[in-house]
């Protein structure tokens, strides 16, 4: 039986706003241990992806410690690739050879459901091979 993405997908997310603090985000990003986060408006849209990158690049060219502050919305990547929850497992895994992200946000309705990695593809992909052995 082949999945979609939206069986497997993590739908318990951090997520900024584009007003949130840049300092906020990047405390939160690194207490969670997480590479990124979608941002969303006030309507729940996705707006932008806000990731570890770039907080390394805000770091490596202002200092953290000079509190060059800021919001997430002058930092976050808004030229953002998302997947369909209904992507099946192996098309998903096509996405992500292609291209250079960890990790992409779903939509539904063009709704944010979830999100999903290269880990949970690969995961999921080697359970339904040995399953199906």
């Amino acid at each position: 039986m082949t999945h979609t993405i939206g069986d497997i997908m993590a739908t318990e997310l951090l997520t900024f706003t584009p007003e949130t603090s840049i300092h906020k985000a990047i405390h939160l990003l690194l207490e969670k241990r997480f590479s990124g986060a979608p941002v969303l408006d006030t309507d729940g849209n996705l707006v932008g992806v806000l990731s570890k990158k770039d907080c390394l690049k805000i770091v490596f060219s202002t200092g953290y410690h000079n509190d060059h502050g800021g919001q997430v919305a002058e930092y976050m990547s808004t030229n953002i690739e998302t997947l369909d929850a209904n992507t099946d497992l192996i098309e998903a895994a096509e996405y992500f050879i292609k291209s250079h992200f960890r990790r992409f946000p779903v939509v539904q309705e063009g709704k944010l459901v979830g999100q999903i990695s290269r880990h949970d593809i690969l995961g999921a992909l080697i359970e339904e091979s040995t399953t199906a052995k």
